[in-house]
């Protein structure tokens, strides 16, 4: 599972030219899923991802977290982060997962955050989506569950 997050002061989501979510304050997640994913790998990269400490203080170091500042998530499904580019220029997506499997895991991951966030916007998995953000920072962190 790949987390792609970024640090926005305001992110929307727009699907047929209606805006389907958007946030001020907080992290615009690219969230890719592969078929080796579970709830358990889910559960670790949420945790992760809402206690990083990367937006700033009084003294402007970051070291505040989403709920020190009453940030905002918008999730937004990407199955283009499990692109394979090894082979020619065209990417195979093959490592992704399968679309039943992964729309489960991406409907559970906004389930759990909607427990600890406030607010939590999201995109519309399998939809071909507009996204806009401006990057606060520019601040972007990926959380690898290969990694994590």
């Amino acid at each position: 599972m790949k987390f792609v997050i970024q640090r926005v002061t305001e992110a929307s989501v727009t699907v047929d030219e209606k805006v389907i979510g958007e946030i001020k304050k907080g992290f615009l997640v690219l969230i890719g899923i592969s078929d080796s994913d579970t709830q358990g790998t889910a559960d670790k990269l949420i945790r992760k991802m809402t206690g990083l400490r990367i937006f700033e203080d009084a003294n402007g170091k970051t070291n505040l977290s989403l709920s020190d500042v009453s940030g905002s998530l918008l999730l937004v499904s990407q199955f283009t982060l499990y692109a394979n580019c090894k082979k020619g220029n065209r990417p195979s997506f093959i490592e992704a997962g399968k679309p039943d499997m992964a729309n489960a895991l991406y409907e559970y991951i906004i389930e759990k955050c909607r427990k600890t966030v406030p607010i939590v916007q999201t995109g519309s998995f399998g939809a071909e989506m507009k996204v806009s953000l401006i990057n606060d920072g520019p601040f972007t962190i990926i959380l690898d569950s290969e990694n994590i």
